[in-house]
């Protein structure tokens, strides 16, 4: 099924679903009784019914009782639900001495339970969606004399029919052979007019550099880390000739390597650059996000197959000013040295330690390790969900992690987010059960099953059983 589709069907569910909200307080008996926390559920094939009845408001003799008997009714349909009977001292005596005659009723005296907790489980029947709840009271006395107080109505049921409830099927991440991760930055070295040496005094030289320190001590100051090299990339503007920049790219670059270098006493095979005379790629960005009057000839210049030099001439013969703005305020920041530095992390076993990084430095992590942490978690917890949000935002075009997202996300019907780590989850056998889950939460069990059966056939044997709640449903 499309994601168009899903998303849609996802729409209208949000429209047609309904909820049976619990019910506030209220009087009943001309108010001398109160009923709070009234809910009503069903499952499967039973109706939970519960509320706490006060009755600390009744007036009842010692030989006297009172019978309340919640029912529900709709049309020729009723059934009577297990009673309370209250009843005054010498009738409560009675009662246990002799035992109630009727077995659905339970006994309490007045006066000793004032806040009545009623809970009962029924038989479910369909009528009952709608149905209204009511309660009957009755008082009788000791000579066997009977006075109905009538029918207080509760609640009109509306229940929300079956549901699909899910089974997820998480996968379990491969282990990583070698964690190798890496620390990216740029820096704007500046060197004097024709020049390819490095002075760190010169303008803002110091603080660019400081950059690159700063990035390489992260790692090397880890104990957690190694590091396993140290790529350098120049950039030239376009002033000037091809063969000028191509020097000054090439023979910058080499200095900057040989800086860090020796800075940090790094064998020379730990280290590699590479370098690019003129960056036309980062003029482009510039120009095209910019709100340049000549914006669009600009660029027709930029993306012409002329050879460099004759691009940089067209662009000071045709639009003079803009070169110059060009030249002085953006072409500084075409020179510039891009920079990865790649490091291995060691392997992580200890639970208890791997939830500690995943708060401080998720990014040290694998699939593998965060995976440990969720088998830890109880199934649908805070921290289970968080565990699959973090491994999903480290990475971020994992099948895998994406797939365990999208159960996450199912499970707190976050449908959006579903929709999107869907998309990501690819092929995977457990990916087509999830999409089957989407459509079943939507109600869309035509796709559902069409997913539910790829699903079976591709060994999930979750599968089965999701085709059979559908069948129910239906």
């Amino acid at each position: 099924m499309g994601m168009d589709k899903i998303v849609k069907i996802w729409c209208f569910a949000l429209l047609v679903a309904g909820v049976v909200p619990e019910a506030g307080a209220q009087k009943i008996m001309e108010e001398k009784v109160t009923v709070s926390n009234l809910a009503v559920s069903r499952a499967d094939s039973v109706l939970f019914v519960a509320m706490d009845v006060d009755v600390s408001g009744l007036d009842v003799k010692t030989n006297r009782e009172v019978i309340l008997t919640p029912s529900l009714r709709k049309g020729t349909d009723s059934l009577a639900l297990p009673s309370l009977l209250i009843a005054g001292r010498n009738r409560y005596y009675h009662h246990l001495r002799n035992g109630l005659q009727d077995e659905t009723m339970t006994l309490y005296r007045h006066g000793e339970d004032s806040v009545i907790e009623y809970r009962t489980v029924v038989p479910y029947a369909s009528w009952m969606n709608t149905a209204m709840l009511v309660a009957q009271n009755e008082t009788c006395g000791c000579c066997g004399d009977s006075i109905s107080g009538g029918d207080d109505s509760l609640m009109t049921l509306r229940l929300e029919p079956k549901a699909f409830v899910p089974d997820f099927a998480y996968v379990r991440p491969e282990a990583e052979a070698e964690k190798i991760r890496e620390m990216r930055g740029s820096a704007y070295i500046d060197f004097p007019v024709n020049r390819t040496y490095i002075r760190e005094n010169y303008r803002n030289n110091a603080a660019e550099l400081q950059k690159i320190r700063n990035t390489i001590d992260v790692v090397r100051n880890d104990s957690d880390t190694y590091i396993t090299s140290v790529f350098i990339k120049g950039y030239a503007s376009p002033e000037a000739s091809w063969a000028t920049n191509t020097r000054l790219a090439k023979g910058r670059t080499e200095a900057l390597k040989e800086y860090v270098r020796k800075l940090y006493e790094f064998p020379d095979s730990l280290m590699s650059t590479a370098y690019q005379p003129e960056d036309w790629e980062g003029l482009r960005r510039y120009v095209d996000t910019s709100a340049m009057a000549n914006k669009a000839g600009i660029l027709a210049i930029i993306d012409n197959d002329m050879i460099p030099d004759a691009k940089e001439y067209e662009l000071k013969l045709r639009y003079p000013e803009d070169y110059d703005f060009l030249y002085k305020h953006v072409y500084p920041g075409l020179r510039h040295s891009d920079y990865v530095v790649q490091y291995r992390v060691r392997t992580y076993s200890d639970v208890e330690e791997i939830r500690r990084i995943m708060v401080t430095e998720p990014q040290k992590l694998s699939l593998r390790e965060l995976f440990l942490v969720a088998q830890d978690c109880e199934p649908g917890s805070d921290e289970y969900n968080e565990v699959f949000a973090i491994a999903v935002r480290m990475f971020p075009e994992d099948e895998t992690a994406n797939l365990n997202a999208a159960n996450t996300a199912l499970q707190l019907r976050d449908f959006r987010n579903a929709v999107r780590y869907l998309e990501k989850a690819g092929s995977l056998p457990e990916a087509v059960y999830a999409r089957g889950i989407f459509a079943a939460l939507l109600r869309d069990y035509d796709a559902a099953t069409a997913l539910f059966k790829e699903a079976a056939e591709k060994g999930i044997t979750k599968a089965e059983a999701a085709i059979r709640q559908i069948q129910e449903i239906r």
